[in-house]
This record gives structure tokens, C-alpha cells and sequence, in this order.
């Protein structure tokens, strides 16, 4: 049995199934299979889920799948109403109108709040040294970093500043989710948790 995980781009391609297994497969009674389908960005993604999500729910291998989800960033998407500022309103407008795009039972969006990269700020002690001693007080709550400066372009300031090197997304991303304990993350992260409670519910009604 598996997932199918719709993810926008390469970091979360590259480090997020190893990642979710850590903390899912010691829950369960056998191990779960978890399938990336990445899309070239927020807006592919947006304007195929449906279709794809379709084909995989009602395709030749429909038994075998648990579920499909959907993971976004919060940060990045255009298409929230101008109404919705925080990032509750757009958190639970998206859901909303991504599960509805889709209308399958066996469909759930979620998003990171406000970047993946924010669950890596849950646990300092995975940065370099210089790097962590720069961390702002707000870090210990990751999914309020804000709009301003989201998580993925507060790493690019601070390796910068403190190691001369860019941060690089992908390469940095998978090394650094190797090192992170789900379990520490899905502390800091409630809407981390609630994307890993969701999973496991669903992988138990599947065993």
C-alpha cells in the first residue's frame, strides 16, 4: 500500500518520502509506500491536481493507493482571495478550494507553513554552527516566520552571511531533512502534525 504525494517542486521530490516514513512506519505494522508526482511549480500543480489526482485514484493500481495528497507552500501561490492576509484565512481557504477542485474522497491537500524549509528550523542543532547562533527568538515557533522573509530566504540571508555560500534548496534540503528527527519537527509544526496524523489515520484503515 502506498501514497501518492503531489509536491511542487525538486526539495520536497528529493528528501520529503524518507523524511515521512521516519515517523510513520514505526506506527504501523508494515511500512508504507510513499510516491512522489512532482509538478513544475505551484501553478502546474494547481491547474493539473484534479486530473492527475483522478487518474491515479480511478487508474488500474486504484486498489493499492491509500490515499493522494497534495503538499504547497503556503508562501508562493497567488491565487488566495485578497481578503485572506493571515496565514490561517489562506491556510483554510486553499484546503478548502483544492479539496473541492478535486471532489474525491480519497483526496487531501495540505500545506507547509509557510515553506517545507520551515519544518528544517525546528531543530538548529542540524545547521552549522554560525548559522544556528544567527537564528532569530522566533524560531522556536517555525510556522511563524512570516510572508516577509519565509523560511527558505531566511536560510539563503543567513548561510550567506555567516558561510560565504548560497543556500541551495535541493542539495542543502536533502542533507538536512536526513538529519531531522520528524519527531522534533512535528512538535514545533502543528500543521506538520496534522499532515502526519492524517497520513497515519490512513495508513492504519488500510492495514
Amino acid at each position: 500500500m502506498r501514497f501518492i504525494l503531489f509536491v511542487e517542486g525538486y526539495t520536497e521530490d528529493k528528501a520529503l518520502p524518507a523524511f515521512l516514513k521516519r515517523w510513520l512506519d514505526v506506527r504501523l505494522i508494515k511500512p508504507v509506500g510513499i510516491r512522489i508526482v512532482r509538478f513544475e511549480g505551484w501553478p502546474e500543480l494547481v491547474k493539473d491536481v484534479a486530473k492527475k489526482a483522478k487518474m491515479h485514484l480511478n487508474g488500474p493500481c486504484k486498489e493499492d493507493i491509500i490515499a493522494v495528497i497534495s503538499l504547497l507552500d503556503l508562501y508562493g501561490p497567488t491565487f488566495y482571495p485578497e481578503t485572506s492576509k493571515e496565514s490561517f484565512q489562506r491556510y483554510d481557504w486553499a484546503k478548502q478550494y483544492m479539496e473541492q477542485l478535486v471532489s474525491e474522497q480519497k483526496f487531501f491537500q495540505f500545506f507547509a507553513v509557510h515553506e517545507v524549509e520551515a519544518w528544517l528550523l525546528s531543530d538548529p542543532e542540524i545547521f552549522p554552527q554560525k548559522v544556528k547562533n544567527a537564528f532569530p527568538k522566533k524560531i522556536d515557533r517555525p510556522e511563524t516566520v512570516n510572508f516577509t522573509e519565509p523560511p527558505a530566504k531566511l536560510l539563503e540571508r543567513l548561510y550567506s552571511l555567516h558561510t560565504h555560500r548560497s543556500y541551495k534548496k535541493v542539495v542543502h534540503g536533502r542533507e538536512l531533512f536526513g538529519k531531522l528527527n520528524p519527531e522534533i519537527a512535528s512538535q514545533k509544526c502543528p500543521r506538520l502534525r496534522e499532515l502526519l496524523d492524517k497520513m497515519l489515520e490512513l495508513a492504519k484503515e488500510a492495514e
